[in-house]
């Protein structure tokens, strides 16, 4: 089974849960935080905590909320080994794992509903990269 890393910063804190409850007798979640939506965080602080434990094995997944999904996958991308994705719907998030090799998906709990987010996990998780051709691409990346 891979590995799968979560967090959130406070706007995606409901999200991360619902996640964890929607898929708790699927998948085993490390929880990175944060624990409340009552506190106001920096997302990046935690993006930089899950991407620190993805980048550590090939196979390890990671999953981040914030409220658009766009901060968290910027402090993301700036992490070598890390290929994050800002997911919205099921036909982008399959691409992101056949073509980009995606080894984090980001969501934005504020622009995307619960459904649309399970869905976009299960997907994330379930597709193999292509590699042939994209290969080459992912390797400049």
């Amino acid at each position: 089974m891979k590995k799968i890393f979560i967090a959130s910063d406070h706007a995606g804190y409901s999200l991360k849960e619902a996640i964890k409850q929607k898929f708790k007798k699927k998948l085993k979640f490390e929880d990175l935080g944060t624990n409340s939506s009552e506190i106001s965080v920096n997302y990046p602080d935690y993006a930089h905590k899950l991407c620190k434990k993805v980048g550590i094995k090939k196979d390890n997944i990671g999953i981040l909320v914030c409220g658009s999904g766009m901060g968290m996958s910027m402090a993301a991308n700036r992490h070598k080994k890390i290929r994050a994705a800002v997911c919205y719907s099921v036909k982008n998030t399959e691409l992101s794992r056949l073509h980009n090799n995606a080894n984090v998906i980001t969501l934005g709990s504020r622009l995307i509903n619960k459904n649309t987010a399970f869905k976009c996990i299960d997907i994330f998780i379930k597709t193999k990269f292509e590699g042939g051709r994209h290969l080459q691409r992912v390797k400049k990346i």
